[in-house]
């Protein structure tokens, strides 16, 4: 319905081709390739339902890579980032030696070694169970909480319940926009 086409837009993946695609205060609409491509690689970070990690590469070596090309790669930050979605002990390991949530928070760590303003997440929990999806929502939650801007896409009602603001979309279009003063905690959600 919209919502994957919503951060492709918002993460300048695909170009709009009609309005404006406000991000950060800056119309990202009207940018061309090599302006969209500098945007994605200053700005945003991406979250995947399916983690995208390259499997020949240890987690470490995974966060590293994005890191790296965005001219962002010491080894420092990308163990920071590990650390700070709980893994610090795991970067030597291969994605197959990884549970899927641990998979999705190197992804998640990935995303916010190069400091991105943005992280957007699709369907972050997708392919997780409860509590495995409970504890990626906790990383999501408190990266918001140190300031950063999380946008989650997602199928799961449930988890509008600890959003500050939801957007509800139907078959291409924003049909609802709410505010939640007071959002819950991940630990809190069930579905």
């Amino acid at each position: 319905s919209g919502k994957t086409t919503l951060l492709n837009l918002i993460g300048g993946i695909e170009p709009a081709t009609e309005g404006e695609v406000i991000a950060g205060g800056r119309d990202i609409s009207g940018l061309g390739e090599d302006d969209r491509t500098a945007y994605r690689r200053d700005t945003v970070g991406f979250v995947f339902q399916f983690f995208n990690l390259v499997p020949s590469l240890t987690a470490l070596e995974n966060v590293r890579l994005v890191a790296e090309l965005t001219g962002r790669g010491d080894r420092e930050r990308s163990r920071a980032a590990l650390a700070a979605v709980g893994l610090a002990e795991r970067g030597g390991h291969f994605p197959a030696q990884l549970s899927g949530g641990e998979q999705q928070r190197v992804a998640i760590a990935r995303a916010i070694a190069k400091d991105p303003a943005l992280l957007l997440c699709d369907e972050p929990t997708g392919a997780l169970d409860l509590e495995t999806g409970r504890g990626v929502l906790r990383v999501l939650q408190d990266l918001n909480r140190e300031g950063r801007t999380v946008l989650v896409v997602t199928h799961n009602a449930a988890i509008a319940a600890i959003a500050h603001r939801v957007v509800r979309m139907r078959s291409g279009r924003v049909v609802e926009v709410t505010a939640n003063p007071a959002p819950a905690d991940a630990a809190e959600v069930t579905w």
